[in-house]
């Protein structure tokens, strides 16, 4: 009976060398070890670790080259190839790569990895039981998060894509916060695994990010203007709210006097991102 799995990592000694490598044993089967799979030469009888996958005849061999990942284990691995109507390939830290199926990319081509991108996968075997990498689902990012500080507000910030959808784009960061990208705070939506940078425009409960992506000249808003466009974004792209609205529901809602409220509004409609009709605050959406 074949106990060895593939994907696993297992304690091996070395029983002897043939013309392309070892022949390792776990003392009760045998496994082979290519030349080029081993980090470093190997003497018979030396113990050893190795990671077990198959090879390109799809045989299952072993490699001393561990992988960062495993099945409950995910990182980030760089894009080495990209294949049409197949998927992507990433490095794991061993001599294969190992493909990122079509079904785990976006629908839009122009939007997979490009090579050098990063995607944060972990292994799993597909219904051929053959390795592949999985990218982390959005239960996965949220449990490994780490809540954002309210200091950041304002700040700079990168991180790289993991998730993309039309209205928002979700981004892992450099120190582990989870942050949202809506359509309306990025001129282009980003590739998957692309890496990204932007600027903090709000702190959220929970500890996530709201993050922008305009380039400072386009975001240099009050933060009552911020507030604003924030109000219209979470209330369908309009509002009742105009320059002759009352002080006393300005101050309720915005936490600001009329007067702020009145400079805010100017700068938005100045900078074309709202417009006044029918006695409604209205988003103007980019074209």
């Amino acid at each position: 009976m074949n106990t060895l799995e593939v994907g696993t990592v297992g304690t091996f000694t070395v029983a002897r060398t043939i013309e392309h490598g070892y022949v390792l044993t776990d003392g009760r089967e045998e496994i082979m070890l290519h030349f080029n799979d081993a980090v470093e030469e190997v003497e018979v009888d030396e113990e050893l670790e190795a990671f077990l996958y198959h090879d390109k005849q799809g045989k299952m061999v072993a490699t001393t080259y561990i992988p960062e990942i495993d099945f409950d284990t995910y990182a980030w691995c760089e894009v080495v190839d990209v294949v049409n109507n197949l998927g992507v390939f990433v490095d794991i830290g061993m001599p294969k790569h190992i493909l990122v199926s079509i079904d785990d990319l976006p629908p839009k081509k122009s939007l997979w990895p490009f090579v050098h991108d990063e995607l944060y996968v972990c292994l799993k075997l597909d219904k051929s039981n053959r390795l592949i990498a999985k990218p982390a689902t959005e239960n996965i990012i949220e449990y490994e998060a780490e809540p954002a500080p309210e200091d950041l507000l304002h700040k700079p910030i990168s991180g790289r894509v993991y998730r993309l959808n039309p209205e928002i784009s979700a981004i892992y960061t450099e120190e582990g916060y989870q942050g949202f990208i809506h359509h309306t705070e990025r001129k282009e939506e980003p590739r998957l695994g692309e890496w990204v940078k932007g600027r903090v425009i709000e702190v959220k409960g929970v500890g996530s990010l709201n993050v922008s992506l305009r380039p400072v000249k386009e975001e240099a808003l009050s933060e009552d203007a911020e507030q604003i466009l924030r109000y219209l974004e979470k209330n369908g792209g309009e509002m009742t709210f105009t320059d002759k609205s009352d002080p006393d529901a300005i101050r309720d809602t915005f936490k600001i006097s009329k007067a702020a409220f009145k400079r805010a509004l100017g700068t938005l409609m100045k900078q074309k991102k709202v417009k006044q009709e029918d006695g409604k605050t209205i988003l103007i959406s980019d074209q």
